[in-house]
């Protein structure tokens, strides 16, 4: 319990009434931890002294856009500071078929949202580096400048790869408007992977750890689609309600490329995200 009096700022009401802490995985970033109080009530605490000042806010807004204008449950915010964020806490992953559909509605719920450019009004996060939403006229421009040539000019990411990288991935955002059909903007949650999905006690799907901003929705589904994917169900689910263009699938390891320079960014040479770099550039340059 000790350990969460060092961050600076957490109400010490809830400090002072809380029995019991559990630290939870998935904090590679922060820290993460269940708060159970005295009453009962459980709260999920985010914190960290490392973090950038703005790190929480921009999720804590990120988390209230979702909810207003999306429509996605996400968990209340309670308290927000430059080194914590504090919030409900949410049950675990049931991962039935009944709860992947509901997502897969939801998203597309989401995704019929739609925003008149790209980008959001601030930049925003994704780990511990920028994520760069300059408002953007064209998605081909938006996701070749904002979300992929940004990475490029990353030191992991120019050490890890290699000249004939670099020039490979150059072309494809040359080739960005041949590659991927014009799209309308829409409401992204920016971070959507089967991680990021939880649920509500009543077992209905919840949306956490957002990095919002307006781009397509096919960029949206990449992440989902390449990492540990849900039921097939949940695109199905998804495409009842907003159908995707011919070829979706096929698009779906070009535009998951913003995740894997993300990784390498952070981490350097990761192995199996070189790989699927190198297998994108092979395939769409």
């Amino acid at each position: 319990m000790n350990d969460l009096a060092r961050w600076k700022g957490l109400p010490s009401a809830v400090l002072a009434d809380v029995t019991d802490a559990e630290p939870l995985s998935g904090g590679a970033v922060n820290d993460v931890w269940r708060l159970t109080l005295a009453g009962g009530t459980r709260l999920v605490l985010k914190g960290s002294a490392q973090v950038p000042s703005d790190l929480f806010p921009f999720e804590a807004d990120g988390l209230r856009a979702l909810r207003d204008q999306g429509g996605l449950r996400t968990p209340r915010v309670l308290e927000v500071s430059s080194s914590h964020l504090l919030m409900e806490s949410m049950e675990a992953l049931p991962g039935t078929d009944a709860f992947w559909e509901a997502a897969g509605r939801a998203v597309a719920g989401l995704h019929a949202v739609r925003g008149d450019r790209f980008g959001w009004h601030r930049d925003g996060w994704l780990g511990l580096l920028r994520q760069e939403n300059t408002w953007t006229e064209d998605g081909h421009e938006f996701f070749a400048e904002h979300r992929i040539r940004r990475y490029l000019r990353e030191p992991k990411v120019r050490r890890a790869l290699d000249a004939a990288d670099l020039a490979g991935l150059e072309r494809i955002c040359d080739r960005l408007h041949l590659l991927v059909p014009s799209a309308p903007s829409v409401l992204n949650h920016g971070d959507l992977y089967r991680g990021n999905v939880v649920a509500d006690a009543a077992g209905a799907p919840v949306f956490i750890d957002p990095a919002v901003c307006w781009t397509w929705a096919e960029s949206e589904l990449s992440m989902m689609y390449c990492v540990a994917p849900p039921p097939e169900c949940f695109f199905r689910a998804y495409q009842e309600i907003s159908p995707l263009a011919d070829g979706w699938q096929e698009r779906m390891p070009l535009l998951h490329l913003r995740e894997l320079l993300s990784v390498v960014a952070h981490f350097g040479a990761v192995a199996d995200c070189l790989t699927e770099i190198r297998e994108v550039v092979r395939t769409f340059r």
